[in-house]
């Protein structure tokens, strides 16, 4: 293979090319991870991303949930009955309008989640202190932007179809 140095063009299109063939690899293995963890929980992968999307945001409406994890209202009121017959989830109706409904995670299930994701952020947590505190800016920076572009993405897309 051909070595190439910094300030060459094919230097930079080298290394954004191995950026994301690394992202994608990353988004495989949590991919994996996810999925491991779900079969241990007897929860589908759309049924961690909602999770998430609570533990990450406190209490939402459903029509905020659906928006934040990017499901269809109608899917996710199939969503939230299992999670709730599971005992992860309670819908808290709203004292002024009943009809109002706010979802929220149960503390204490939240719990068995971290257990199963505690080997990652260990690893994780490893990884991290090979790295400056400006080189992590950087890198969150990155990641920020990075989840950013998918979101406009997914925007384009929605507006495509």
């Amino acid at each position: 293979m051909e070595q190439t140095q910094p300030g060459d063009p094919r230097h930079r299109r080298r290394a954004g090319n191995e950026i994301k063939a690394a992202l994608r690899d990353l988004r495989i293995q949590l991919a994996l991870l996810n999925h491991q963890v779900g079969s241990r929980l007897a929860l589908k992968d759309v049924d961690l991303d909602c999770l998430d999307v609570l533990a990450r945001s406190g209490p939402l409406t459903p029509s905020a949930l659906a928006r934040q994890a990017g499901l269809h209202p109608a899917t996710l009121t199939g969503i939230l009955d299992r999670l709730e017959r599971a005992g992860w989830i309670v819908r808290d109706r709203t004292r002024a309008d009943r009809r109002s409904v706010t979802i929220r995670l149960l503390p204490d299930r939240g719990i068995e989640v971290f257990r199963l994701y505690q080997p990652m952020i260990s690893a994780m947590d490893d990884v991290l202190t090979g790295y400056t505190e400006e080189e992590l800016d950087v890198i969150a920076g990155f990641l920020r932007r990075s989840a950013e572009a998918g979101r406009s993405a997914i925007e384009k897309l929605n507006q495509d179809s």
